[in-house]
């Protein structure tokens, strides 16, 4: 039990442990997202991404926000400034993400879900290091 306890107390206290959680959780509303769109709705590639990514965008930021780097936000104006960061930065990534699902699917023909999880986890590790970094930078609880 003491173990357990040992366990939890480092995966909460752990910044990069919580963001490997939740960037899978991230990663798989995007993935999700992506399977509705472009398999059962039958959207066009690129538009089908784009909406996942968007909505992963939106979840990223919630969670990253309150669970990951717990920000001291409270108010909605006290989250302009970190979202807006959060934006840019998560659309950098998204011009790899939208263009490494382009080169991979359409030009070299690898499975499309296979295509955009490869791309994922190098999104994954320029997230952490742009809200790390950039981002989540300033009212961090300790």
């Amino acid at each position: 039990m003491k173990k357990i306890k040992e366990l939890i107390s480092f995966c909460y206290g752990n910044d990069v442990v919580r963001y490997v959680f939740f960037g899978g959780c991230t990663t798989l509303v995007n993935l999700v997202c992506f399977y509705i769109l472009w398999n059962l709705c039958h959207l066009n590639l690129n538009i089908a991404n784009v909406i996942s990514i968007i909505a992963a965008i939106i979840f990223a930021y919630i969670v990253n926000s309150k669970y990951v780097f717990q920000d001291k936000c409270e108010t909605l104006k006290d989250h302009i400034k970190p979202f807006g960061k959060f934006i840019g930065a998560r659309l950098a990534t998204m011009v790899i993400e939208v263009g490494g699902v382009w080169l991979l699917v359409e030009q070299l023909h690898m499975n499309d879900m296979l295509g955009k999880f490869a791309t994922q986890f190098v999104v994954l590790v320029l997230n952490y290091i742009f809200s790390k970094f950039l981002v989540f930078t300033s009212g961090r609880k300790s």
